[in-house]
């Protein structure tokens, strides 16, 4: 996000992370002086420097860094050692190893699955939530992935110990960076009555 109404309007939601690209290559790229919220945000980076990810989480005051691209545990050990969460993503289709996620586990307060597309996050695909039974690991994970307003009967059928959240993005977007407020507080509404962990 990065339109300050849009945001302002998002706050009254209840939402408990707000997301700020920070990736060049992406539509919805934050530029300077658009990050300001009271919303705990989280700042989504891809193959970025460390140094450059450092500056800008102190420049808008980031909550969370969400590393989104190739990055080795190692690299989430540097930031998570200067006092960061760190939410990784995982690019996930049904061929994906889940013992790739095990070197990450002690860096990481959050991992992210993601449908694999042609770009890192923001595809508004989907992918078959059943794979993620496969995964054993002891890090809760937000369910993300072509995540649609006429998602909620499917996340009602979606079951997993280790599910905390719901990773929402290109599904609720008037354009990119610009989210459909309405949309968004109906399905929230919706969400919540369902009897699941979340």
């Amino acid at each position: 996000m990065r339109e300050t109404q849009n945001i302002q309007a998002l706050s009254a939601l209840g939402v408990d992370y707000m997301g700020l690209i920070f990736y060049e290559k992406s539509k919805r790229f934050v530029q300077e002086g658009t990050a300001n919220a009271d919303l705990k945000k989280v700042g989504v980076f891809v193959n970025e420097e460390i140094d450059k990810v450092e500056i800008l989480a102190e420049r808008h005051k980031l909550h969370a860094l969400q590393i989104h691209g190739d990055e080795t545990p190692g690299y989430c050990r540097e930031l998570q050692k200067k006092g960061y969460k760190i939410f990784k993503a995982f690019r996930v289709d049904e061929g994906f190893d889940f013992e790739d996620t095990k070197p990450y586990e002690a860096f990481c307060e959050l991992f992210i699955f993601d449908a694999k597309g042609k770009d890192y996050g923001g595809n508004g695909i989907s992918y078959d939530w059943s794979v993620l039974q496969k995964y054993q690991g002891e890090t809760d994970f937000l369910l993300s992935g072509g995540i649609k307003p006429d998602s909620v009967e499917r996340i009602q059928t979606f079951k997993h110990d280790k599910c905390v959240g719901l990773d929402l993005n290109s599904g609720f977007e008037i354009e990119p960076a610009l989210k459909n407020i309405s949309s968004l507080k109906k399905f929230i509404e919706e969400v919540k009555t369902l009897d699941i962990r979340l």
